[in-house]
């Protein structure tokens, strides 16, 4: 993508980009046998090389369930442990979609809901340019 547009083509269809925020239970996993965990790992390969064979993956990387809220402003800063509410965000996937709906079916695909029942998905759409100034948000660094 050049950076100058949230929009690419695919199969026709100018894309738009979309972030697939996925939550769940911070212990979720913790009872699964070794076997599971391993078909699980599978299943999420699966889906993320399905999504890059249709030229719809931009990005996709699960976060450690590990780290810090923080809070406030310059020297009333606050650190909290990120896992207060049991449920954390556990990794994500940037998508390219037609449309929300779309976006929303690309979701619905994820292991995430195969191998559990207290995953969660966020569907946002990316905002990839200003409009008022035309500034571009970076898609990579430098």
């Amino acid at each position: 993508m050049s950076g100058q547009s949230n929009v690419n083509h695919l199969q026709g269809y100018t894309m738009k980009e979309f972030m697939l925020r996925i939550l769940n239970e911070i212990d979720h996993q913790d009872a699964w046998p070794p076997e599971q965990h391993q078909q699980f790992l599978k299943s999420c390969e699966r889906y993320i090389e399905k999504l890059k064979t249709e030229g719809r993956l931009r990005s996709a990387q699960p976060l450690l369930r590990e780290g810090v809220i923080l809070s406030g402003s310059k020297e009333k800063w606050k650190t909290v442990p990120f896992n207060e509410s049991g449920e954390v965000q556990v990794g994500y996937y940037h998508i390219l979609a037609k449309d929300i709906n779309e976006a929303i079916e690309i979701a619905k695909g994820n292991p995430e809901f195969e191998f559990g029942t207290t995953a969660r998905i966020e569907v946002r759409p990316i905002k990839t340019r200003e409009e008022n100034t035309g500034f571009v948000y970076p898609d990579k660094a430098g």
